[in-house]
């Protein structure tokens, strides 16, 4: 099990050559206006922008930390690390060392259970002083199958907001978490071409995890245009069920309007976000990002969500995405009977009959390539992009 602390890109991070101490400073949210986030001694600083007033009150961000239960989910939390998701500290945990003796599960999903109840104090330690947990699993093997569940209890049972990101359903996990994202295998084999590699296809589930859970940790923890607190983000997704994930990237000239779309017809699920009565969704682009644009996002997605739907987002200015725009929505508040067929039977949990017309035409997207595969389907313009 891989514990790793995500903090915002301002804390500084200090170490003694034998122990690394994460140091955070007080974060200074602003939601009324635009600027650059800077830090200040003083209990409060105001700025003036022309006509615009601001006051800044300092307040500790949320401690948010991502689980990893197993194969699977030990891949997602190393694939966090590489993609330079701003973290504080890595903590490998071997659980169940009497029982396992470090050898492993066996795809035993009962023996990863007794692992994890042996090593519930560690665990419990582990998760110590959180406002937020993800917990990562690719839910094939013994550890993540068996582990994660007890995993999540213990979180949810401390207070802490628990979030499962997984590969496969499982009801015990549902149980113990507030929010459960299932991005079902079969799937992935949808989006991915037929000429992927099978190291590709690994990075491909492991990437899918990473982007759940920083497609909303992104929104708390990253300062910018629009900030959303960790109570807004709570608010949705406390007790909220079993969730569905759409990510969605474009470079067009009406790139605002396609990143929405593809992240509202959730293609890892096959259905739209139609019927969500609990909507959390960040926007992310370049300098170059306009007004404009996030207010058609934001148009896209209100749209379709339930009208009563309590719905938060957030934007930020990343210099990486410049000439790009990328939206990931977390839609939740769906009813039971439709989480209950997202658990059991995804693909019969499509909502095509609620779908409009226009937006139903546009289908599937196309299936990823690898680098080195060979083109098999109409090309599509290189300007659009889905990153699954």
């Amino acid at each position: 099990m891989a514990t790793l602390q995500l903090t915002n890109p301002n804390e500084l991070m200090i170490s003694s050559p034998a122990i690394p101490i994460p140091f955070q400073h007080k974060s200074l949210p602003f939601r009324k206006c635009f600027s650059q986030r800077k830090s200040s001694n003083s209990s409060q600083k105001r700025h003036r922008f022309g006509v615009v007033s601001c006051s800044f009150t300092p307040m500790e961000s949320a401690k948010i930390k991502v689980v990893g239960v197993g194969g699977g989910g030990n891949n997602a939390v190393n694939r966090m690390i590489g993609s330079g998701l701003h973290s504080a500290a890595e903590n490998p945990l071997q659980i169940g060392e009497l029982l396992t003796r470090g050898l492993g599960t066996g795809g035993n999903p009962l023996l990863g259970e007794q692992a994890a109840e042996e090593s519930k104090e560690a665990i419990a330690n582990a998760l110590k002083g959180s406002d937020l947990v993800f917990i990562t699993a690719g839910m094939g093997g013994g550890t993540g199958s068996g582990a994660a569940p007890i995993v999540a209890q213990i979180s949810k049972e401390a207070g802490y907001l628990t979030v499962g990101v997984a590969l496969e359903a499982i009801e015990k996990l549902q149980k113990n978490v507030d929010t459960l994202i299932v991005i079902p295998n079969d799937r992935l084999l949808d989006i991915a071409d037929e000429q992927t590699p099978l190291q590709d296809a690994f990075l491909l589930a492991d990437d899918v995890l990473r982007q759940g859970v920083q497609g909303i940790s992104d929104i708390i923890t990253i300062p910018g245009l629009v900030n959303v607190d960790f109570a807004d983000v709570k608010a949705v997704m406390k007790d909220s069920g079993t969730a569905m994930l759409g990510v969605g990237v474009s470079s067009s000239k009406n790139r605002a309007e396609e990143a929405a779309e593809q992240a509202t017809l959730a293609p890892l699920i096959g259905s739209s976000i139609q019927s969500a009565t609990g909507v959390v969704y960040n926007i992310t682009g370049g300098k170059d990002i306009t007004l404009q644009e996030v207010n058609r996002v934001s148009q896209v997605v209100t749209s379709l969500a339930d009208p009563s739907a309590n719905i938060i987002f957030g934007a930020v200015v990343d210099d990486r995405y410049n000439g790009e725009i990328h939206v990931t929505i977390i839609a939740t508040g769906f009813s039971q009977s439709f989480q209950k067929k997202l658990l059991t039977d995804p693909k019969a949990a499509k909502l095509i009959d609620k779908v409009p017309v226009d937006q139903e035409s546009q289908g599937m997207p196309f299936p990823l390539k690898s680098p080195t595969s060979p083109s098999t389907v109409p090309s599509r313009p290189s300007h659009r992009k889905l990153f699954f």
